[in-house]
């Protein structure tokens, strides 16, 4: 039995990786290939380390590109690996071109898909991500939705109720595993920061991004918050929002801007944030699992689930109405129960797959 694990982002390496710890103590055979779709080492080599992962045994070294032409040169260069390894099953994570990509070069040559975090639906098919993860499923062999609500939409969709399994998601594997790690007081010490006294921003989503309309409007939020509410803002900047930045010259006031930073200081950061604002699907995760506010910069969610427990609010890109979700989130309790699970999604994931697989 061989299993291979493609990746190709830092949000796939960090919900990958339980499953890839389980795999070396279980001394299954499998390999990782990495297409390169994140390239920095920021987004990318230091999370092999940190997270203490195997190096893949294969990078497709990608890079950056127009969607057509990034599927397409992973999609070639993933079939003749698999052609030439004949793995029993990939497993694909998440909603990228690197997942849809692997789906597509696995279903075709009839090798088995596993998708994991399968049935995610923001309904919002402007997003490239929508379109990648409803191909996905419909590829896949085994889909493990996170929680019910995404068993669900699966069934809604016409998708056999035998290839579908509830496993948890395995962020929640990786945040338990991985927040002890560091020295609380030390990050924040680092940061110039003190617990609940700051608020944490991620901004990298396409549609903001390349939006100037957008992407000025949420700028001006943040600019407002700043002033109304007095705390510091920490904002980890993308590689793909710094460049935009520089593009329309537009120079953030009163949010300090630093580069993207190893997991385990995030995940300490998002920990004592007083808040988080962001456009991340997985921040929006992290921070229902981790008891901290979100306010997600979007009009929509394909983690519901957050909205439904109270641990995030979807508000938008105008100014005023981020100024007031976040006033609304701050005056909220955070005593909501995370709904992703127990952190033993890898576990679940693993046995389904190995029963499957001696049975064939």
């Amino acid at each position: 039995m061989v299993i291979a694990i493609i990746l190709g982002t830092r949000p796939e390496i960090i919900k990958m990786s339980p499953i890839i710890h389980l795999c070396k103590s279980m001394d299954i055979d499998f390999f990782i290939l990495h297409s390169g779709q994140h390239y920095s080492y920021n987004m990318d080599r230091i999370f092999f380390k940190q997270l203490k992962l195997p190096k893949p045994r294969y990078n497709l070294n990608v890079g950056s590109g127009t969607h057509g032409f990034q599927t397409g040169q992973i999609l070639i260069g993933v079939e003749k690996i698999l052609l030439s390894e004949q793995p029993e099953i990939i497993l694909i994570e998440g909603d990228t071109n690197t997942v849809l990509a692997g789906a597509l070069a696995a279903v075709k040559i009839g090798i088995k898909v596993g998708h994991v975090e399968a049935g995610l639906r923001s309904y919002d098919y402007e997003m490239p991500e929508e379109i990648n993860r409803v191909l996905a499923d419909h590829c896949s062999d085994f889909l493990f939705a996170p929680t019910e609500k995404s068993r669900q939409i699966l069934l809604g969709e016409g998708i056999e109720s035998e290839k579908i399994y509830v496993t948890g998601n395995t962020i929640v594997d990786a945040v338990h595993q991985n927040i002890t790690a560091a020295d609380e007081k030390k990050v924040l010490c680092e940061f110039g920061v003190q617990k609940n006294k700051y608020f944490l921003v991620t901004l990298h989503r396409q549609e903001n991004i390349n939006n100037e309309k957008r992407l000025r409007n949420i700028l001006t939020g943040l600019e407002k918050i700043k002033i109304q509410f007095d705390l510091s803002l920490i904002c980890t900047i993308h590689p793909r929002t710094e460049k935009r930045l520089k593009q329309l010259g537009i120079k953030p006031a009163g949010i300090k801007i630093v580069p993207s930073i190893d997991y385990v200081k995030f995940l300490q950061l998002e920990k004592n944030a007083g808040l988080v604002l962001t456009d991340s699907g997985g921040v929006q995760e992290e921070t229902c699992i981790l008891g901290t506010p979100c306010v997600t910069l979007r009009y929509n969610t394909e983690r519901p689930e957050t909205l439904d427990v109270g641990s995030n609010i979807l508000a938008g890109t105008e100014p005023d109405n981020i100024v007031r979700c976040v006033k609304y989130m701050l005056d909220r309790s955070n005593t909501w129960n995370q709904p992703f699970g127990d952190g033993k999604a890898a576990e679940r994931i693993m046995k389904i797959i190995i029963d499957d697989l001696r049975l064939s």
